[in-house]
């Protein structure tokens, strides 16, 4: 076992207060955004085995399957296939997508074969890796996921009355579901200017005035579904705060989803999304490919993006932690693919006893509310406070948790690894 030092990313979209309280730190005044728990070269964590702090990416490198196993090392190569982070969101962050596991090789590829730097600031694609990702809210977390039925979106921007998105709606009504997003979405990003500079701020008027409308009087908005009637203020919050970007628009085709704590989202290949304020736990492949669309004043690729985006509809699939048969207490978030696995123990309360943890995979355990102790086959003990993390290597002896609080305290830890 081995306790986690940590990177904080200071994105400007991130909370000025929500990691420093988590954490049990003064705020810096500064945003931040993201803590990176992993192995990823952009900010890997580091540990201290008595040599001095090392990267934990070095320390595998130097010894794959002594640190992932060879059970890991075979099915996924030598290095940890996952990310983990703490996310915190006190601004929208980018309309984005990312890739599947084909296109993330063949973008890399070719931006490769242009001679683009990889820090570069128009580079979408940094590795040839895909990057699906599961986002646990940790308090009120809200966010755009996915397109929305056609037919909800036209009441959604029929109750707008703005006469610039008209063609948008008859779009949406007559075409295929397919075919009427891709060609929503393509005039939407791809306008001119003069006709951004009047179809966004009219857009945000109505917004705002349609906010403050349903607030004051829910009726008046009767004949929309509840769910978009409660979106109506996010949706004039991120038109506040990008007054000329046509993401705004383009953020009205997707699906308002507000999760409550200890829910998720999966975000699969191609899904538009975006984050619009909340803390939550983020597990994703080890990947930071992302291509965007707007709300951002980054590198928007159309092309690409329109090139990669999935454009079928659905409603958002809110997980919920399901017990695992067999386990010591084990709650997971089922997810389609393998190269990260999410679950979480409830400790204290009720559930005072030790519980056992699997120890045959990499890991990385997360305390996020109370404190732990984290106890090895040899007795070593590790205590974990809220908003610490631990690296645990694979091996052959299982772990125990407990409780850090002599008084039965709650306390709650996020096992972050894979599934073989």
């Amino acid at each position: 076992m081995d306790r986690l030092t940590n990177t904080i990313r200071p994105y400007a979209w991130g909370s000025r207060t929500a990691l420093p309280a988590l954490l049990g730190t003064p705020p810096t005044g500064e945003p931040q955004a993201e803590l990176w728990m992993g192995a990823h070269p952009g900010a890997p964590s580091v540990i201290d085995r008595g040599q001095g702090p090392q990267p934990l990416d070095a320390v595998i490198d130097a010894d794959p399957e002594g640190e992932l196993g060879a059970a890991a090392v075979g099915r996924f190569g030598p290095s940890l296939p996952f990310l983990l982070k703490i996310l915190a969101a006190g601004e929208p962050l980018s309309l984005q997508v990312h890739p599947d596991l084909d296109q993330a090789r063949t973008g890399f590829a070719e931006e490769e074969s242009r001679g683009v730097p990889i820090d570069a600031a128009h580079r979408n694609y940094r590795d040839a890796n895909h990057k699906p990702e599961l986002i646990c809210a940790l308090d009120d977390f809200v966010g755009l996921c996915g397109f929305r039925r056609p037919a909800d979106t036209v009441l959604l921007l029929e109750s707008l009355a703005v006469p610039a998105l008209t063609p948008l709606i008859d779009t949406l009504r007559t075409k295929p579901e397919g075919e009427a997003l891709r060609e929503v979405l393509t005039a939407v990003l791809t306008a001119a200017p003069a006709s951004v500079a009047e179809t966004v701020p009219a857009t945000a008027a109505a917004l705002g005035r349609a906010a403050v409308a349903a607030k004051d009087d829910p009726a008046a908005y009767s004949g929309l579904p509840a769910g978009l009637i409660s979106s109506l203020s996010s949706y004039a919050g991120l038109a506040r705060a990008f007054p000329d970007d046509p993401g705004v628009i383009a953020a009205l085709l997707l699906n308002h989803v507000r999760l409550q704590p200890g829910e998720a989202l999966y975000l699969g290949a191609g899904v538009p999304h975006a984050y619009l304020s909340g803390l939550g736990v983020e597990i994703l492949a080890n990947s930071d490919n992302v291509v965007r669309s707007g709300l951002t004043t980054k590198h928007v690729d159309v092309p690409e993006l329109l090139r990669i985006v999935d454009f079928r509809s659905a409603d958002p699939a809110i997980l919920r932690p399901v017990p695992v048969p067999g386990s010591d207490g084990e709650e997971l978030y089922p997810t389609p693919i393998d190269e990260f696995r999410l679950s979480r123990y409830t400790l204290g309360g009720p559930a005072t006893g030790a519980r056992r943890i699997p120890a045959t995979v990499p890991q990385i355990l997360l305390c996020t509310e109370g404190s732990v102790v984290l106890t090895d086959a040899g007795g070593g003990s590790l205590t974990l406070a809220r908003g610490e993390s631990a690296f645990v290597s694979a091996a052959d002896a299982d772990l125990l948790v407990s409780s850090a609080a002599g008084d039965g305290s709650a306390a709650t830890l996020f096992r972050a690894t894979v599934s073989l």
